[in-house]
């Protein structure tokens, strides 16, 4: 990973943080990454995404038929998946077939001169293939390799079908959503796989950093990634009470069980308000604002857990006075006494919001069919090093293909059409 020679300069005194938020095309922190993504839905092409929106030249690696299955996957527009469009941003894209032996023999040549390669296929299928750990590490003994299965690469589940929806459910998170009276709640997105994703790409910094580092080893590892495990570290400490206490936390809707009030209110022109009190010197304020200041003195209102065993109490004086007013109302008030509230949005409030759109957090991005579309931005900001996106996931199964073969595999025209003829690329 060497620094980009073409990024401005930042100590520039007349510089803004609005200029710290611009790149040119392959800067950024990870430039001269180089990562193929064999992935596909969602925590591996996620894990490739957040990579690439960093600098790293991410190669898309999909079946030169059928393409990704993601293309498909969830809403699209004029028959261009919109989801695509972000997960595959920033990716060069090649059709390439694993499971023909010449096929690998191309892989092998791009994971030659690749830095990370991450697939989340079931475990054994590369090596079937023939280009499993031990024959990767032997071509590049610097390859970090990210694998991201349901239950991870050993144990009992290791060759079970893993999706997230199972994650979400095994890993604790659907027994305590929803109310208290319904059934079990799973999430209606991509949380375990987002989860997972986002956790898969700060293992592969750390395993660089292992490699790469003053006195490190030189060498790349592998990465094992379920979806269960980073799903449970979300979910929070209900395995470690279990043990200790003998507790089952329990559904609580909207409710917390470690702090009050926390919860979601009604305004009076019937928009939804979201109110976390989870300091103490916020609970006070927000308990003063709404005109009950006599509970601060009690014994219980000190502790988070006190404020949560009185509840129905502590929810009822604040629904009942936020009933009472607007939402512009309420939030001014709770803005003006510094206390937590935020409104709850859809994704048409969110576009407008003057805070994503002062941060541009969802980008506009030039499309080569529709034009132009908003997505979510980079997950974070460096002052140095910004993240950003150059284009969107490309519209042609192994767009790349060519470009990649030639420069990277150092084929010829001859050799690349041949196996377009045999279907091993497209």
């Amino acid at each position: 990973m060497k620094p980009t020679g073409d990024m401005k300069d930042h100590t520039d005194p007349q510089s803004t943080p609005e200029d710290d938020l611009e790149r040119t095309s392959g800067s950024g922190p990870l430039n001269g990454l180089r990562v193929l993504d064999l992935s596909t839905v969602l925590a591996g092409p996620l894990c490739a995404q957040v990579l690439g929106d960093y600098g790293a030249d991410v190669i898309k690696v999909e079946h030169p038929s059928r393409g990704d299955s993601f293309r498909t996957h969830g809403p699209q527009k004029d028959g261009h998946g919109l989801w695509w469009r972000i997960v595959a941003r920033n990716k060069r894209c090649i059709g390439l077939y694993l499971g023909d032996p010449d096929g690998a023999e191309v892989f092998k040549r791009l994971a030659a001169e690749a830095d990370v390669v991450v697939e989340n296929f079931r475990p054994g299928t590369l090596e079937r293939w023939g280009v499993g750990w031990e024959v990767l590490h032997e071509i590049n003994p610097r390859l970090v390799l990210v694998r991201v299965t349901g239950f991870g690469q050993s144990g009992p589940y290791r060759d079970r079908p893993g999706f997230g929806t199972l994650a979400e459910a095994m890993s604790g998170f659907a027994s305590i959503t929803g109310s208290a009276d319904g059934p079990p709640t799973l999430p209606s997105m991509g949380l375990a796989d987002s989860i997972a994703g986002i956790s898969a790409s700060s293992a592969t910094m750390m395993a660089l950093w292992h490699r790469d580092r003053p006195g490190g080893s030189g060498e790349g590892q592998q990465i094992d990634v379920s979806l269960l495990e980073p799903m449970m570290c979300a979910v929070g400490p209900g395995p470690t009470v279990f043990d200790q206490t003998g507790e089952l936390q329990q559904r609580n809707g909207n409710r917390s069980t470690s702090n009050a009030p926390r919860n979601t209110y009604l305004t009076a022109d019937g928009r939804w308000l979201a109110i976390s009190t989870s300091a103490t010197p916020i609970a006070e304020r927000v308990m003063r604002l709404v005109g009950h200041p006599e509970v601060i003195d009690t014994d219980w209102f000190p502790s988070a857990r006190g404020r949560a065993q009185h509840v129905d109490l502590l929810d009822g004086h604040v629904a009942e006075w936020i009933a009472q007013r607007t939402a512009d109302e309420v939030i001014a008030a709770f803005e003006e006494a510094d206390a937590a509230v935020a409104p709850v949005y859809t994704a048409e409030d969110l576009l407008a919001d003057p805070q994503v759109e002062a941060l541009d957090m969802i980008p506009e991005v030039p499309d080569e069919d529709l034009g132009s579309l908003r997505m979510p931005g980079p997950l974070f900001r460096m002052s140095a090093t910004p993240g950003g996106i150059d284009h969107p996931g490309r519209s042609a199964v192994g767009a790349d293909t060519d470009e990649i073969l030639s420069n990277e595999a150092q084929m010829t025209d001859d050799e690349i059409e041949e196996l377009r003829r045999r279907g091993i690329c497209s």
